[in-house]
């Protein structure tokens, strides 16, 4: 059930590569009646689309390796094994077009087929992002392994091409730390026989 709720004022307290919102606002409560007035800052970068990819016929992923700033802190440093991932640009512009062209720009990659997985918010108690995040099917033999990115974004991404086997062991390792993979290899892991039927590789 949706509850109710009504913003009172809003302000833009930074605007530069990401913009931070403030509201003022409040809401239904479970129990009847309304809350009383809330102040809350809300992180806005746009919504992003995340592909893990996929060759059934090999049975191998690709992963990325990239500097992560939000990562400074964290064990291990800030250097992160991920997917295929980027920004929605534009408002007219699909998460699948997104996805073909950040598998082309940051894996070398052209995805065949595209399978949903799932669209979930990155960090709702602070920032307003969603990811839609699919499994995207790729012919191996066609990607090279090595170092790619854009230049004009300060990219620095190396791309490996790794069993499935070896990937999950590297999130049980507990060397996969960001949502997207963690989710995808996850759902790999429940899916890959499905899929390698689908694909005609079982």
């Amino acid at each position: 059930m949706n509850h109710r709720f009504e913003i009172l004022d809003k302000s833009i307290c930074y605007s530069g590569f990401f913009r931070l919102e403030k509201y003022r606002l409040r809401h239904e409560l479970f129990n009847g009646g309304w809350s009383a007035e809330i102040t809350r800052e809300c992180l806005e970068r746009g919504h992003a689309v995340a592909i893990l990819p996929y060759d059934p016929l090999t049975d191998q992923v690709i992963l990325l390796e990239q500097f992560r700033i939000g990562a400074l802190d964290f064990p291990g440093g800030p250097w992160l094994t991920e997917i295929v991932a980027g920004i929605i640009d534009h408002a007219d512009e699909t998460a699948e077009q997104v996805a073909h062209r950040e598998g082309a720009e940051e894996a070398g990659c052209e995805f065949l087929e595209l399978i949903p997985i799932c669209h979930y918010l990155v960090s709702p108690g602070g920032a307003s992002e969603s990811i839609t995040l699919f499994c995207g099917r790729v012919d191996t033999q066609t990607v090279t392994s090595g170092v790619r990115g854009l230049a004009a974004e300060h990219e620095d991404i190396r791309v490996s091409i790794t069993s499935r086997a070896a990937a999950l062991d590297l999130l049980q390792a507990g060397r996969i730390n960001s949502a997207a993979p963690i989710i995808a290899l996850q759902w790999l892991a429940l899916n890959h026989a499905r899929l390698r039927e689908r694909w005609g590789c079982a």
